[in-house]
């Protein structure tokens, strides 16, 4: 029985957009294209950028969401964070926010004072996880998830490594709580190395790289800022790292929710019923104020 997992897409977007005036970001992928094709997971932006030094606030204001989580890995700057639900705080490079805005937050997200003051390179991703129906209305959370709290691996032959921000890898837990079944990791594959990932057969797999480029399967390549998505059938696939420098990918797989997927703007939900609902919540404050 043949087990491999093949890669079905080369998923690119060349162009940029802003998130409020910190976050020039290209969207991989979305759920208005690929819908459950995608799930658990509904987008994916990638921020790269270089900033002089100021004294602003850059980033983006107060603003809604419902029915999903918000994960922003940070690989170079810093973003500072408030929600109304009391969550905040500051990550780094390395470390992550995993925001689960359920029954629905408003925040704001804006770079790091200190950052913003010394300027320099920027380098973040923010992934969007759908929450299944009968959570999506559960009480808000925020995990922060340090770069010192999130367990990394060995690759096997010293390929490279994978730290584990949720999910589990080679008896390495994840350091985030996930209310799906879902991998997200930090991996990173030295050149000319290969290495195997075995899923779930069914499951979602999806693969933004980040930097370098990678061959799936010894066929198709995904180059950087792209993201391979897999067919949902097999289990078996390898990666292999056919450029000169260290390849940083994403490695995001979980079981597909196979709901349906209501959305407009900052709202995700499984009815549009539910969506003027979530406007109506927000326009009268039961998402709550930023102070």
């Amino acid at each position: 029985m043949n087990t491999t997992k093949k890669l079905a897409e080369v998923l690119r977007n060349n162009h940029q957009h802003w998130v409020g005036d910190g976050f020039p970001v290209r969207t991989l992928f979305s759920y208005n294209g690929h819908g459950n094709k995608i799930s658990p997971f509904l987008m994916l932006d990638y921020g790269l950028g270089e900033f002089p030094p100021t004294e602003e606030r850059r980033g983006v204001g107060e603003h809604p969401h419902r029915g999903f989580e918000t994960v922003t890995i940070v690989y170079e700057g810093s973003v500072e964070h408030r929600d109304s639900g009391g969550g905040g705080g500051k990550i780094g490079r390395g470390d992550v926010q995993w925001m689960t805005a359920a029954s629905g937050v408003v925040h704001e997200e804006f770079h790091g004072r200190e950052f913003a003051q010394k300027g320099g390179a920027f380098e973040m991703a923010q992934l969007w996880v759908n929450l299944p129906a009968k959570d999506k209305m559960s009480s808000p959370r925020y995990q922060e998830v340090l770069d010192a709290h999130i367990p990394a691996a060995e690759l096997p032959d010293g390929a490279g490594t994978v730290r584990v921000i949720a999910g589990e890898y080679a008896g390495h837990k994840g350091a985030a709580k996930t209310y799906s079944r879902l991998n997200v990791w930090d991996v990173r594959l030295k050149p000319g190395r290969i290495a195997t990932f075995t899923v779930t057969d069914g499951d979602t797999v999806i693969l933004p790289v980040f930097a370098g480029a990678v061959r799936v399967n010894g066929e198709g390549t995904i180059g950087t800022a792209e993201a391979g998505l897999f067919d949902q059938a097999g289990s078996d696939f390898t990666v292999e790292n056919t450029g000169t420098e260290e390849a940083k990918i994403l490695f995001l797989s979980g079981e597909p929710l196979n709901e349906p997927i209501a959305g407009y703007g900052p709202f995700v939900m499984n009815t549009n019923e539910e969506i003027y609902q979530a406007m109506r919540d927000f326009q009268s404050g039961k998402m709550g104020r930023l102070a």
